[in-house]
């Protein structure tokens, strides 16, 4: 379990970071080392099992954030668990769910969930100063609209997420991994990309964004691969209107960067 903020309030800890490969030996040691035709290595293996939606950042909790997970972590912060979610009764009401992968510290976030007062925002983030930022802000702007899973994302969509139970998902500027050798360890990749369309209703939205041109290009590529969804542009979209300029974006702006915006919808 994790750190304790309040008497009755215990936080989920991230067990398991991305790995990085096994050394050369590892692999080589004999043939029970070899994966099996599922992908699943054999116990002590050290390489990755499955795409990991984080890596584990360094970070200092503020007392201002600490104070937000006591007083609104209740009410906020959903338990993982490994059952379908009951939207209606997480959220108090039923309304379109759109679920979010990695908010960071929460700016964009809190700003969507703001002006589409009528959406319901399932985000996920394992950063524990991200969670209290994000906590920090609905208590700022009285926001009742998110509720925030602090565990491993790709775990959520299995275990939590129906079939066509998601309005929109949005991934706003995933790690972009940019040696081509790390390339593998992005999240944008189709084994996700599929358990993503899967979980979208017909007419959902998927949408990603990034200021590194190179990741832009291998998400239009992979998300254009998946026969569930489709593009609604020729290449990367106009910024929907909602997304905001956060300072991170402004100020990569500012000396030059270029973001990509990048939109598909599932299928009827």
């Amino acid at each position: 379990m994790g750190q304790r903020l309040g008497a009755n309030l215990q936080w989920p800890t991230v067990t398991e970071p991305i790995i990085s490969p096994a050394p050369e030996h590892a692999a080589a040691a004999s043939p029970a080392a070899a994966r099996s035709p599922d992908g699943t290595p054999p116990p002590g293996v050290a390489y990755p099992k499955t795409i990991k939606s984080f890596v584990r950042r360094a970070g200092r909790t503020t007392t201002g954030q600490a104070k937000a997970f006591e007083d609104l972590g209740p009410r906020f912060v959903l338990p993982y668990a490994a059952a379908p979610l009951d939207a209606a009764a997480a959220f108090g009401r039923s309304a379109p769910l759109v679920l979010e992968i990695g908010f960071g510290m929460g700016e964009a976030t809190a700003h969507i969930a703001r002006v589409r007062p009528g959406d319901n925002f399932l985000c996920c983030e394992v950063h524990e100063p991200g969670v209290g930022a994000l906590l920090k802000r609905i208590g700022e702007q009285g926001l009742t609209n998110i509720r925030i899973v602090q565990h491993d994302a790709v775990e959520v969509i299995d275990s939590m997420l129906p079939s066509a139970c998601l309005d929109g998902i949005h991934i706003f500027f995933p790690d972009p991994w940019h040696k081509k050798k790390h390339n593998k360890r992005r999240l944008i990749q189709a084994p996700l990309v599929a358990k993503l369309a899967e979980r979208l209703k017909p007419g959902g939205y998927l949408h990603c964004a990034t200021d590194w041109q190179p990741y832009a290009d291998q998400m239009l590529q992979v998300l254009g691969a998946e026969p569930m969804l489709a593009n609604t542009a020729e290449g990367s979209a106009p910024q929907p209107d909602y997304r905001p300029l956060t300072k991170f974006e402004n100020r990569g702006l500012r000396l030059g960067h270029g973001v990509w915006d990048v939109v598909f919808v599932r299928r009827n």
